[in-house]
């Protein structure tokens, strides 16, 4: 237990699932370590139903309004939402660390900048909940550090070797994803180098998006070639797609399609052969830490990174080829399952190493003595000495 029982966190998460899972588990492991949290999200994310169970003794639920309380966001007001959020989040967050007497740090995840600029002004410290790889965080930090001519060079002359960044092994050059950051992404590493004295925490260890209709119809048309049982999470806001698969009725004979799932009860059931993931920092996590093998359909940012993690470092599953036009055709996706869930040797070294990094994962994140319990007990300690240094000066 903490020797300065008084402290308190407040997690502010962006209402997504991909950033809510890791900040609630976070909060969880927190609150092991005899720490209060407080989590604060929009209320949308409620209404939505994310965070389903009750919440265990030391974690309580603060909300604040970002213009889409019924949790349903069209795509087209992705950039209004995330304005309002700044605005009455901000607002709201100040409120609440103002009429909280105890001592509090501020944990936020991406998307999220001006969290910090609110824990700077209260005299607050704040941490960074870095939700992607931390080679990815390597990536866009070096690309502003010396690397943006190696990192975003997409010509035909580009290296076909590996790259030797200052911080962590040679890394190929296919790791990058032949491209430099998304713009988003870009612009908040340019925040946080240039700007930002938080902490950063890394999630790591020692839903396909709105697609177009064509690769749906080829998704759909490899799950019926394969002929196995499935289950197909559709996001509700995606139903339109959903109602118009030419196939969807043979599809229903042969598994099921569902607008959404406990991905961590899925993936954890022994019947479970594979996983098709669009390689997000979470879905990644979950499937080698419960050893699932993995067919990776990457789609943005993080995940063509991930996607070559998956396939080409850790040979936990293969990543799938898209054709000329952008689109991953019927007949590679039935090859991709076939190689991970049919017979050979390919299948067979894959789930061995499935099966190895699920045991590096669980002697990695034992309660007691593992690596990850050990640092964060003592970023904890160092909130509740005060060691951790405020600048306002800025």
């Amino acid at each position: 237990m903490l020797k300065h029982q008084q402290n308190q966190f407040v997690i502010v998460t962006y209402p997504l699932q991909g950033h809510i899972n890791p900040a609630f588990q976070f909060a969880e492991r927190l609150i092991r370590l005899g720490v209060h949290v407080t989590f604060f999200t929009a209320i949308g994310a409620h209404h939505r139903g994310m965070i389903k169970s009750p919440p265990p003794d030391g974690l309580s639920f603060a909300t604040f309004t970002d213009g889409y309380d019924d949790g349903v966001v069209p795509m087209e007001d992705a950039q209004k939402q995330g304005d309002q959020i700044k605005c009455n989040g901000s607002k709201a967050l100040t409120d609440l660390i103002v009429s909280t007497a105890n001592k509090q740090c501020i944990v936020y995840t991406t998307f999220l900048p001006w969290v910090a600029d609110v824990a700077r002004e209260l005299h607050l410290p704040s941490a960074l909940l870095w939700i992607q790889p931390a080679m990815v965080f390597d990536i866009y930090y070096y690309y502003y550090n010396g690397f943006a001519d190696v990192i975003g060079n997409d010509s035909d002359d580009r290296p076909s070797c590996s790259i030797q960044l200052p911080v962590g092994p040679l890394v190929p050059y296919a790791i990058l994803d032949g491209r430099d950051p998304s713009n988003g992404s870009k612009n908040y590493i340019k925040w946080l180098n240039s700007k930002s004295k938080s902490s950063v925490i890394y999630v790591s260890f020692g839903s396909l998006l709105v697609l177009k209709k064509q690769q749906m119809e080829e998704i759909a048309r490899g799950l019926l070639d394969f002929g196995r049982p499935f289950l197909w999470v559709i996001r509700a806001k995606e139903s339109g797609e959903e109602e118009k698969l030419s196939c969807r009725e043979e599809l229903e004979q042969m598994g099921m399609i569902v607008p959404w799932c406990s991905q961590v009860e899925v993936l954890s059931h022994p019947s479970l052969g594979c996983f098709v993931t669009h390689c997000g920092w979470n879905s990644t996590l979950e499937s080698l830490v419960l050893g699932v093998p993995m067919v990776a359909f990457p789609q943005w940012s993080d995940q063509g990174t991930n996607a070559k993690l998956i396939e080409d470092v850790w040979k936990t599953g293969v990543r799938v080829t898209v054709n000329k036009d952008g689109i991953v055709e019927g007949d590679e996706i039935k090859r991709c399952l076939e190689l991970v869930v049919g017979d050979g040797e390919r299948r067979d070294a894959i789930r061995r190493n499935a099966k190895k990094w699920k045991e590096l994962a669980m002697e990695a994140t034992n309660e007691v003595g593992s690596s990850s319990h050990i640092n964060l007990k003592t970023f904890v300690d160092e909130i509740g000495e005060g060691n951790l240094v405020v600048k306002s000066d800025m």
